[in-house]
């Protein structure tokens, strides 16, 4: 139970949720935009995280797009993990998606929420990086569209009152050929001890990681490694390894030295099925 009364709006255009927004935060009430609503309601349950007033954007219509328009797949923001990995429009990120969480929550979590949420892994943006996605963001001043790794570093950078709409997909992306590896601890099902998804464009390999760090990332030094053909695997790998020393997780799941292992072995894999 939610040991809080809100109230609750749930507008149906991006600028009636930003204006609300505007105003209910002039009004203090600390407002909050509601996606899948996961991380919320856990959060205010443990009394982590407390508001007045819900702005759920799942009525918004371009929220809930899943399409491909004019060699672009566009995902919105609140369309459900479930969702994603049914339509099956990008296989990369359905892969992806469908070793998040169960099947029943799966059906809850958004995409942008898994992506905006305080959860380290944000597993789901991996495929979006490699894929050089554009980011739709909702502002007082309109909405912009700008890369994603321009304002997704550690965690995705919004300003106040902003929300994410959804993402474009250049179609090219989607039939490249691609891999997804995820090591958990135990269960098929966990929080990972890394996720790496890498796609091949050309004769270069984009890659993104998820639990190596404390934060998901794409490293453009990584990639010059992986292709630099020159070295030998053992070599390329040892130099990614070591580039990344001070800055690996060691936590309950997983030691740094474990995670290094761990790597050598993924990144292995990559060079192996990729590469070729």
């Amino acid at each position: 139970m939610i040991p809080f009364d809100f109230d609750y709006y749930k507008p149906e255009t991006i600028k009636e949720a930003v204006q609300l927004f505007i105003e209910l935060s002039y009004k203090g009430k600390q407002p909050l935009y509601y996606g899948g609503g996961t991380e919320i309601i856990s959060m205010a349950r443990a009394c982590n995280v407390y508001t007045e007033a819900i702005i759920d954007i799942k009525g918004i219509s371009e929220c809930n797009i899943q399409e491909i328009r004019n060699n672009k797949l566009i995902l919105g923001s609140t369309v459900t993990l479930t969702q994603i990995a049914e339509a099956n429009l990008f296989p990369l990120l359905s892969l992806a998606v469908q070793r998040i969480a169960d099947h029943t929550i799966q059906d809850k979590i958004t995409l942008g929420g898994n992506i905006a949420g305080t959860i380290i892994y944000k597993e789901a943006v991996l495929p979006l990086l490699v894929a050089n996605s554009q980011v739709v963001i909702a502002t007082s001043n309109g909405t912009k569209q700008v890369p994603l790794k321009e304002v997704f570093h550690k965690k995705i950078r919004l300003n106040g009152g902003e929300f994410i709409v959804n993402f474009i997909v250049d179609e090219k992306f989607l039939s490249l050929p691609y891999l997804h590896v995820k090591r958990t601890k135990s269960d098929k099902i966990d929080y990972p001890l890394i996720t790496l998804a890498a796609l091949k464009d050309e004769k270069k390999i984009n890659i993104a990681f998820s639990g190596v760090c404390d934060y998901p990332f794409r490293s453009a030094l990584i990639e010059e490694y992986l292709i630099e053909s020159s070295l030998p695997y053992k070599e390329r790998i040892n130099k990614i390894v070591e580039s990344l020393h001070d800055s690996i997780l060691s936590n309950l799941a997983g030691s740094a030295d474990f995670r290094k292992f761990m790597l050598q072995k993924m990144l292995m894999e990559v060079i192996e099925k990729l590469e070729g």
